[in-house]
């Protein structure tokens, strides 16, 4: 059995009204989904489904842990995930995907299945920088030290007592400017 099936709702049949899900997202899942970026994870999803005459709104509540590798030392680590996001399926009469929130469904689709979206709620809840949480504070620190100075220069290093130095020759235009800011 595909483990994907388990996130099929079938909207045919249901009210106009709210309704609410729960799933249980495992390895199972991420192997079904037959991607690189998440091999093992733990998930769960409470979904919101308010669905109306002319569109469908789906709220993702989602937390686990899943398995990543430390892009410093290669190790592996669980990194927390903690996100809501929200979806809107509006009915029309062709499938489009019109915005990375709304999504045009034809009138007639009967089911819809979830794990696609939360999939991608993971992976956008996931941090760019995969580190370690034990590199984590070395990394703060010196992200602390690197504020509000000046980290990259062209150019001759700016040196103030070698700035104010008259050792070449000033263009006499710039002289007279010189002497306006000294004032």
């Amino acid at each position: 059995m595909n483990p994907l099936r388990a996130y099929d709702i079938n909207i045919a049949g249901l009210d106009n009204k709210r309704h609410e899900y729960d799933f249980e997202s495992g390895d199972a899942f991420f192997a079904a989904l037959d991607q690189p970026l998440i091999e093992k994870g733990n998930v769960r999803t409470h979904l919101s489904l308010d669905k109306s005459e002319t569109m469908i709104r789906l709220d993702f509540h989602i937390s686990g842990a899943v398995e990543q590798t430390c892009d410093r030392s290669l190790d592996l680590y669980d990194e927390p995930i903690d996100t809501q996001q929200m979806m809107l399926l509006k009915f029309g009469d062709h499938n489009e995907e019109l915005s990375d929130e709304i999504e045009l469904i034809e009138r007639n689709t009967a089911t819809i299945n979830v794990a696609r979206y939360i999939f991608e709620f993971i992976g956008l809840a996931l941090p760019m920088k995969r580190l370690h949480p034990r590199f984590r504070d070395e990394d703060d620190e010196q992200d602390d030290d690197a504020n509000g100075k000046l980290v990259y220069q062209s150019g001759a290093p700016a040196d103030d007592a070698t700035a104010d130095a008259p050792d070449e020759a000033i263009d006499p235009r710039w002289e007279a400017l010189r002497k306006l800011n000294n004032n």
